[in-house]
C-alpha cells in the first residue's frame, strides 16, 4: 500500500539550528519556531489535515539561577476541564528540589528507583515512590546527557563523549552500584587511531540519546557529529559507524524487533532495519518521514510500539501510526499546545507526557478512536524542561485510583514530581513493571 508521506525525499536545506543536547551556558534565549519552510508554503501531507505553525512569540530569556542545596516549595492543586471529553484532571506538585547540580539533563526509572543526571559529574540515585535520595554514581566526566537502564545495569553517556556502565546490586537488602567499564576502551580508541580507522573511535561531538538491545548485545548512540555507533557490549567494541543524518542527531528509538528510529536537526525521522547477512553495515534506511520542515528534538514509542511520536522545535508533536496490514507508518497529525520546542516525550498506556521549552510539561491521553486530547498542563519551572519520566501509581486512601506520576528535570536546576489524577481512569491500563502504590 503505497504512501507518499513514506517515501525518501530530498532533504530541505539546513538551517544553523542549535541543538538542545548540551548547554554549556545558562544564558540562552529560546524562540517560538524554528522552521525549515516557510510559513505559507503548501501543505506537504497530500490527504491530511493542514495546520498553520502559530507565529513566532517573544524570545524567553533565561538567566543562571543561584543554587541551593535542597529547596522544597510548597505543591500547588490544579484542574483541568475538557469539556468536549468530559475529562476533568487533577494535578499536583508533590516535591520539588533544587541541587547544586546545574541543570537537570537526563532522568531514568527502572524498578523502584530514579537516576537523574545533569552538569556535574554526578548521578543521583533516588528510591521510589518516595522520591528520597539514597546513592550516587560519580565519574571524573561531567554533563551526563542520557541515560538508560536495562537488565540491572545502568548506562550513561556523557559530554566526553563516552559511555560509563554500572552494575546494580543487592546484598542483604542493600543496593548498590558497581562501575563496569567504560566505552570506548582506551586501547581501542589507540589503535584504531593509529591505523586509521574510525568504527573504534569515539563520537567527534557530544552524545545526544542512547538506546539498549540486550537481546542483540548492542548499544546504540546517537551523536550531534550527525552519526550513529553501534557497539557490542560483551567486548565494548564499535561494529559499525552509521552515516544516518545530514544535520546533528538529537534522539533515537528503539523497538523490540530491532527496528531503528532517529530523529535530527534536518527535519527528517529515518527508520533503520538491521539485516545480519550484510556484513559490516548491517543497517539498512527503509523510510525518511518528514516533520513538517522542523528539527525533532526528541522520540518516543507508545507501549504497543504502534505510534511513533516525534518532538519539534515549532512546539508541535507530530506522529505516526502503524497500518495494521501493511505494517508502514503513516502520518498521523500534529498535538499542538507547547508554545516553544518540545524537548523530551514519554509514553506508556494511552498516555503521552512532554516536556518543553515553554516551561510546561503537558500530558496528553489517547483515545479509543485516534484522537489525543491534552488533560494536563504542569506548570512551574523557570526554565526550558530537559528531561523527564512518568509512571503509574495507586493512591491507597482515594478509592484505590490509578494515577500518573511525572518527573520533570528543567534547566533551571529544579527536579520536580507530579501526581496527575483523573476520575474517568485515562491512566488505568497497568503496563509493564513501573507501578507503585503513592501515599497522597
Amino acid at each position: 500500500m503505497a504512501n507518499n508521506n513514506m517515501e525518501p525525499t530530498e532533504e530541505p536545506p539546513i538551517m544553523n539550528v542549535p541543538s538542545f543536547a548540551i548547554r554549556e551556558n545558562h544564558n540562552i534565549e529560546f524562540l517560538r519556531s524554528i522552521s525549515l519552510r516557510e510559513e505559507n508554503s503548501d501543505n506537504y501531507f497530500s490527504g491530511s489535515p493542514s495546520f498553520t505553525p502559530p507565529r513566532r512569540s517573544n524570545p524567553i530569556a533565561l538567566s543562571a539561577f543561584s543554587l541551593a542545596e535542597s529547596q522544597t516549595i510548597t505543591p500547588s492543586v490544579h484542574t483541568l476541564q475538557k469539556n468536549n471529553r468530559s475529562t476533568i484532571t487533577t494535578y499536583k506538585c508533590i516535591l520539588s528540589v533544587l541541587k547544586k547540580d546545574g541543570q537537570v539533563l537526563s532522568i531514568a526509572i527502572s524498578d523502584g528507583i530514579a537516576y537523574t543526571g545533569s552538569e556535574s559529574n554526578v548521578i543521583r540515585v533516588w528510591k521510589l515512590p518516595e522520591f528520597t535520595e539514597y546513592g550516587q554514581l560519580k565519574s571524573k566526566a561531567k554533563m551526563v546527557v542520557a541515560i538508560q537502564v536495562s537488565n540491572d545495569r545502568v548506562f550513561a553517556a556523557y559530554a566526553d563523549c563516552k559511555i560509563r556502565i554500572w552494575s546494580r546490586r543487592t546484598w542483604d537488602g542493600i543496593t548498590k552500584h558497581v562501575r563496569l567499564a567504560t566505552i570506548p576502551k582506551m586501547g581501542g580508541y589507540v589503535l584504531s587511531y593509529i591505523s586509521g580507522k574510525d568504527k573504534m573511535m569515539k563520537h567527534t561531538a557530544p552524545i545526544s540519546s542512547l538506546a539498549i538491545n540486550l537481546s542483540d548485545d548492542i548499544i546504540y548512540t546517537a551523536s550531534l557529529d550527525k552519526t550513529v555507533k553501534v557497539w557490542r557490549i560483551s567486548d565494548l567494541k564499535c561494529i559499525e559507524t552509521i552515516q544516518a543524518h545530514s544535520a546533528p542527531i538529537n534522539a533515537i528509538a528503539l523497538w523490540e524487533d530491532g527496528v531503528l528510529y532517529t530523529a535530527s536537526d534536518d527535519a527528517t525521522v529515518k527508520v533503520w532495519r538491521r539485516n545480519f547477512c550484510r556484513g559490516d553495515r548491517p543497517h539498512a534506511l527503509t523510510v525518511t518521514l518528514q516533520a513538517k520542515y522542523s528539527p525533532v528534538k526528541t522520540l518516543s514509542l507508545s507501549s504497543e510500539g504502534g505510534i511513533l511520536y516525534g518532538g519539534c522545535t515549532d512546539g508541535y508533536i507530530h506522529y505516526w501510526t502503524k497500518g495494521w496490514f501493511s505494517g508502514q507508518l503513516q502520518y498521523g497529525g500534529p498535538l499542538r499546545g507547547h508554545t516553544h520546542a518540545v524537548m523530551c516525550l514519554t509514553s506508556f498506556a494511552n498516555l503521552v507526557v512532554s516536556g518543553s521549552a515553554d516551561s510546561t510539561s503537558r500530558v496528553w491521553v489517547r483515545h479509543q478512536d485516534g484522537v489525543h486530547t491534552c488533560i494536563a498542563v504542569l506548570e512551574g519551572h523557570r526554565g526550558p524542561i530537559r528531561s523527564l519520566a512518568a509512571f503509574q501509581g495507586k493512591v491507597l486512601d482515594e478509592s484505590d485510583q490509578d494515577e500518573c506520576i511525572v518527573c520533570t528535570g528543567s534547566m533551571d536546576g529544579v527536579l520536580k514530581v507530579w501526581r496527575v489524577k483523573s476520575p474517568n481512569n485515562t491512566s488505568s491500563k497497568r503496563i509493564g513493571s513501573e507501578y507503585y502504590e503513592v501515599k497522597p
